[in-house]
């Protein structure tokens, strides 16, 4: 199976602080990989270096064989949410992700209507996103990650602050995207959401990406 994201010895500080220290990862296509860790850990600067928003200090990042930073600087065909979008407050769910589209032009409108009806809001709402409440935020951060079906997608803590109905919308989008064949990386603090939905799962601990096996759950994630 071909291998989409490779890590090599990856490195990381900021102001002089180690965050992640020779980290090294294969995914393979189609895999959905989960890397849990504590608030500070480097699970979102793990995944803005592999979506080329940062840079290693040391060490190689490739995609689909490739390396970031020297063959290319972003990712192609990688939907990515991470944190908070920087969405345009005065405008509506649908002008936004239409002004997304517009960067690469691979889809029309009828496609950015379709996800975001698919992620459960209404295309035809002029409400100024300004206004959305959390969830429906998320929503959003999601349709812009899968709407021109990107087949290498990001999500950084996409059940966070969810009400229950919102949250278990989110997770039924992922198994869509997961019988597509995509690969997906994937954040959460709830460790029974990554073993449900993930092939493979990882801890950061102290600066480290481990394995997360039977014994690692025993010593650090039960009481």
């Amino acid at each position: 199976m071909e291998t989409i994201i490779e890590l090599n010895n990856v490195n990381k500080k900021f102001k002089g602080r180690t965050i992640l220290s020779d980290v090294n990862l294969k995914i393979k296509k189609g895999q959905t990989i989960g890397i849990i860790g504590s608030n500070g850990s480097g699970k979102s600067v793990l995944f803005k270096l592999i979506a080329g928003f940062i840079k290693p200090d040391s060490g190689e990042i490739y995609i689909r064989g490739k390396r970031l930073g020297k063959d290319f600087d972003f990712p192609s065909d990688t939907g990515v949410l991470i944190n908070n979008p920087g969405y345009i407050g005065i405008y509506s769910a649908f002008k936004n992700l239409q002004f997304l589209a517009e960067i690469n032009n691979k889809i029309d409108e009828t496609k950015i209507k379709d996800t975001l009806q698919l992620v459960g809001l209404d295309p035809n709402d002029k409400s100024r996103v300004s206004v959305f409440s959390l969830g429906m935020k998320k929503k959003l951060g999601i349709a812009q990650a899968i709407m021109e079906d990107q087949d290498l997608i990001i999500l950084d803590e996409p059940f966070n602050a969810l009400d229950f109905k919102t949250y278990k919308d989110i997770k039924d989008i992922i198994k869509v995207q997961q019988k597509k064949g995509h690969t997906i990386l994937l954040t959460s603090h709830n460790q029974a959401d990554i073993e449900e939905l993930c092939d493979e799962n990882y801890i950061i601990l102290d600066t480290k990406l481990e394995k997360l096996t039977e014994n690692i759950k025993k010593e650090y994630l039960q009481s």
